[in-house]
């Protein structure tokens, strides 16, 4: 387990001497066109009883808890549909053969900082310390990390610095485990964060910093089908969901309110280090739906009985009908006597 420097939508930094991993993030993204919402959980495991946890955001975010419901919602909402596929001819499972049958699926303390730095809103919400800065040098934002316990590694400085171009912001999170003296571990509280944005954005390009094998998958709530712009140094970017949400009353329509269609994407980084920047989404030439589907494949039957049975039984009846009527007319058939013999002829 190696320091979780980075994670899909942000860097993770543990105290010292000590480790945390990433090994779940889940995350939904909102556009409505003028503003954007994040909302993400992280999975985490690792000997840290505390960890800073940094995203770069382009402009001032508003932060807030999460629904934890959302996911589970979410992943109801794109769950495959069950189809049944029939098939004629036996299989294993089906009589008079053993087995087990198949099925196959369609396929996240404040204090006065650097003048380089400026907090511009701090609050607690469970066990997160929420900072919101601003900063225009990396090294402002080390020197502000490490006033609250943290060291930034010199490959996340060098990754944060063409955000600092861009005059971006970041939401420093301190992590806290809510009993004292216990690692943080498992699934920690979601998180919402709301900026303006005239364009969506998923913020990618400290995921480069991973030393092993990365995947995303990120849902995507807008008025029209989305897509990445383009595979960012990873594989192609693959569409599992699409589709338009019908109304619900729970924290997944709550958030959908306004920007029905529902696209789910996922996408794997077998070389991190080719990540080239942030994910930027564009609306898809047509809003053309994608369900999953898991198929259940039955035998064909026709009041309990296998069809094939039925059709080979019968053909058999009329091959045997044929052999018996064969048989009876070739025994009605008059028998024709032999010729007469001629008598002798007498001997001179």
């Amino acid at each position: 387990m190696a320091p979780a420097y980075a994670c899909g939508c942000g860097a993770m930094v543990p105290g010292p001497a000590t480790r945390i991993a990433v090994s779940g993030e889940q995350s939904v993204l909102r556009w409505d066109g003028r503003q954007e919402q994040i909302v993400m959980r992280l999975t985490v495991g690792g000997d840290a009883g505390r960890a800073a946890w940094i995203m770069p955001v382009p402009h001032r975010a508003a932060v807030r808890l999460g629904d934890p419901a959302l996911f589970a919602q979410l992943a109801g909402a794109v769950a495959p549909v069950r189809r049944t596929r029939y098939h004629f001819w036996p299989r294993e499972g089906d009589w008079p053969f053993s087995g087990a049958g198949t099925a196959d699926g369609a396929g996240l303390p404040a204090a006065a900082g650097p003048a380089a730095v400026g907090v511009v809103g701090r609050q607690r919400l469970g066990p997160f310390d929420v900072a919101r800065l601003t900063a225009t040098d990396p090294a402002a934002l080390q020197e502000w990390l490490h006033a609250h316990g943290f060291s930034l590694p010199a490959r996340l400085k060098t990754a944060l610095r063409p955000y600092v171009d861009r005059h971006w912001e970041y939401v420093a999170v301190r992590l806290v485990p809510r009993t004292h003296g216990t690692p943080l571990h498992g699934a920690l509280d979601p998180l919402h964060l709301t900026f303006a944005a005239d364009r969506p954005v998923y913020p990618m390009r400290l995921s480069r910093l991973a030393a092993t094998p990365q995947s995303l998958g990120l849902y995507v709530l807008a008025a029209h089908r989305m897509e990445p712009s383009g595979a960012i140094g990873g594989a192609p970017p693959a569409v599992v969901f699409a589709g338009r949400l019908g109304p619900r009353e729970d924290a997944l329509g709550t958030l959908a309110a306004g920007t029905p269609y529902l696209t789910a994407l996922t996408q794997s980084f077998p070389d991190p280090a080719r990540v080239s920047g942030d994910h930027e989404l564009r609306r898809a030439a047509a809003d053309t739906p994608v369900q999953p589907v898991v198929h259940d494949d039955e035998l064909r039957r026709l009041a309990g009985i296998p069809v094939w049975s039925l059709t080979v039984g019968g053909a058999l009846a009329v091959v045997v009908a044929a052999v018996a009527l064969a048989a009876v007319r070739h025994s009605r058939r008059p028998v024709t006597p032999p010729p007469p013999v001629a008598p002798p002829e007498p001997l001179g």
